[in-house]
């Protein structure tokens, strides 16, 4: 069925039109259900079931209740018929008996189709065969279903309809609304942990001024009043430094940012970063503050810090450290100290059959060994830090080694999942490394329009203090927490190709 193109009659199956036929004749006896506003709600599945955990069999409560949700199920049984009301909280038997309810709302009850959304009032009580029930003493269609419920709607073979109707796959798969719910969950532990440390959350521009030098590529949109065009974000971090600048010590923000990129299970063109910033620290603060945050989370939304991911065991409370060159020698052989010169890179990089950058510098082959032989063994959280100056153009150098720069990302299940720096403030060198990257990109990419964020060096002039920053993404970090394969199971509505 192809979305958002009217249905013709012919189109329509027979369960349709007869659905649609119910409520032709129920606007004819001036019962439209879409004209009711509201119903007074006042208990859950759920609560009902852990309320009356203890009840015997055959027992009643006394207690009178109104639900309203979706009706999952029906059996018709002459004069009493069962059925499950699925609410918010999950599903609960109702008991639906032609005496208590009468003889024109009972013929009603059982004109309704399985989707329905109704209302009904009635008394808790314990059935013979030990379920919790409501016998329902009022009843009211406040919804008509148009369309029927598909048989099935789960499994590897509906997925890609399970993306494009995510209303059908929520009713149809109740533990898909487990996963939105502990994403949910996440980003609240998320602020509650930073709120404590004394973060402030803030907002910045999405639609910006220009693109800048760095290598994901944006998407476009055009401004009426101002003539101009303007570019949705590719990152949060400028604006937010510029905050650390203008006084505002810890700030973060929980941004939606676009790339105009492939798509995979990892990749989405839309998606959600945190990124964090804090004066006076460095990427080490950063470190501590990533170990102990995901931990916090771990314990809250698993309630283990060892948790399963796609069948490996991940164990969230040991957090390996090692430098970039480190982990290159412990996993391929090579010591990134012999090589005196760019050549000496390039000689091995050709000796073990590892790609060579476009500028082969030996930084560069340095990043490439890392791809190679070390990322797809980090399967157990792994802090990688230290990283060659030439991928790292907002990273200030080691005081030590200017070659390398203070920076490091965090690897779990052979994925990176976060990066962090000890800021670049020098305005001086920022704007060499700035200008360095809109040439670099223009020379591959002669129509490309990148510029230098000349304000930004401004505000830099105004001196940043040093300060150490983090940004990471909440989908991959979701996937994670809730055991899921693929970036599409934790977006509500993931990117899709159209039908036609």
């Amino acid at each position: 069925m192809e979305q958002n193109k009217p249905q013709t009659e012919q189109e329509l199956t027979q369960q349709a039109a007869v659905r649609r036929q119910k409520l032709a004749d129920l606007c004819e006896a001036g019962h439209n259900p879409f004209e009711i506003t509201k119903y007074a709600q006042d208990a859950y599945s759920a609560d009902l079931k852990n309320e009356f955990a203890d009840l015997p069999a055959e027992a009643e409560t006394g207690k009178i209740v109104s639900l309203a949700g979706r009706m999952m199920s029906k059996r018709i049984m002459g004069k009493a018929s069962f059925a499950h009301l699925r609410d918010q909280k999950g599903d609960i038997q109702i008991f639906v008996k032609r005496d208590l309810l009468g003889d024109e709302a009972y013929a009603a009850f059982k004109k309704l189709d399985i989707g329905d959304i109704i209302g009904v009032k009635g008394e808790v009580f314990r059935t013979k065969m030990g379920e919790i029930s409501v016998r329902i003493s009022e009843l009211m269609l406040l919804s008509k279903s148009l369309l029927p419920l598909p048989e099935k709607f789960h499994g590897l073979t509906d997925r890609e309809a399970r993306y494009r109707q995510r209303y059908v796959d929520l009713i149809m798969n109740p533990e898909v609304k487990d996963t939105f719910v502990k994403r949910s969950l996440i980003l609240k532990e998320i602020r509650a942990y930073l709120d404590e440390k004394g973060f402030l959350e803030v907002d910045t521009p999405i639609l910006t001024p220009f693109e800048i030098g760095a290598s994901a590529r944006p998407f476009y949109t055009h401004h009426n009043t101002l003539n101009m065009d303007m570019v949705l974000r590719i990152e949060t971090e400028l604006y937010l430094k510029r905050l650390i600048v203008g006084g505002m010590d810890r700030v973060y923000e929980v941004g939606r940012i676009f790339r105009n990129e492939g798509m995979d299970p990892k990749h989405n063109p839309e998606f959600t970063t945190i990124e964090l910033y804090q004066a006076f620290t460095d990427f080490h603060g950063m470190m501590d503050l990533v170990e102990e945050m995901y931990k916090r989370l771990a314990l809250k939304v698993c309630g283990s810090l060892e948790i399963t991911y796609q069948g490996k065991q991940i164990d969230m409370g040991h957090w390996e450290r090692l430098t970039m060159v480190e982990a290159v020698k412990k996993y391929s052989g090579v010591d990134f100290n012999d090589w005196k010169t760019d050549e000496d890179a390039i000689a091995a990089a050709k000796e073990h059959h590892v790609e060579l950058p476009e500028v082969p510098t030996k930084g560069a082959i340095l990043a490439e060994f890392f791809d190679a032989f070390v990322e797809d063994k980090l399967i157990q959280p792994t802090f990688i830090y230290d990283y060659p100056v030439e991928i790292s153009p907002l990273a200030k150098r080691k005081p030590t080694d200017p070659a390398f720069t203070e920076r490091f990302e965090y690897f779990i299940d052979c994925t990176e999942y976060g990066n962090a720096f000890s800021e670049l403030n020098d305005p001086i060198d920022q704007k060499a490394r700035f200008e360095r990257q809109v040439a670099e990109r223009k020379a591959i990419e002669p129509d490309c329009k990148a510029q230098v964020d000349y304000d930004y060096v401004n505000a830099l002039e105004y001196g940043l203090p040093p300060t150490g920053g983090l940004g990471f993404g909440v989908d991959r970090l979701v996937m994670l927490l809730t055991d899921s394969a693929s970036i599409r199971d934790v977006l509500l509505f993931p990117t899709m190709k159209p039908i036609d």
